[in-house]
């Protein structure tokens, strides 16, 4: 921690960034192992994926701007790119998943997707 105020509200910014990317990452790799079948296995890494990396860069691009003055391109780049492509290559994966067979878990209530998937086959 450094001497005066807004530095030390800074700090704590970073930290709950950094801190929030942590546990949704932990989240979502308990997820992946507790969860019972493919779709929502998905949904957990997907979800905690994006928003834990997202979180972590987030600090990282703070705690370098802010102790270090640089803006970090790369960093922008990355939140961008796991911003965009983490939620789209999931939703792909489970529709590949759908597609070829892959059977929901025993105590889903509700296969919304089935109507879609009928429709377009006829």
């Amino acid at each position: 921690m450094s001497g005066t105020w807004i530095e030390i509200v800074w700090d704590l910014v970073i930290m709950v960034f950094l801190l929030a990317g942590t546990f949704f990452i932990i989240s979502c790799s308990i997820g992946i192992i507790r969860f019972p079948d493919v779709y929502t296995r998905l949904h957990a890494a997907t979800k905690g994926a994006t928003l834990g990396v997202a979180g972590i860069m987030i600090g990282a691009f703070l705690f370098l701007y802010i102790e270090h003055g640089m803006i970090s391109g790369k960093l922008i780049l990355g939140i961008i790119f796991v911003l965009l492509t983490a939620p789209v290559s999931g939703h792909m994966i489970s529709r590949a998943a759908y597609r070829s067979g892959v059977q929901l878990w025993d105590h889903s209530i509700k296969d919304d997707y089935k109507k879609v998937v009928d429709s377009d086959d006829q």
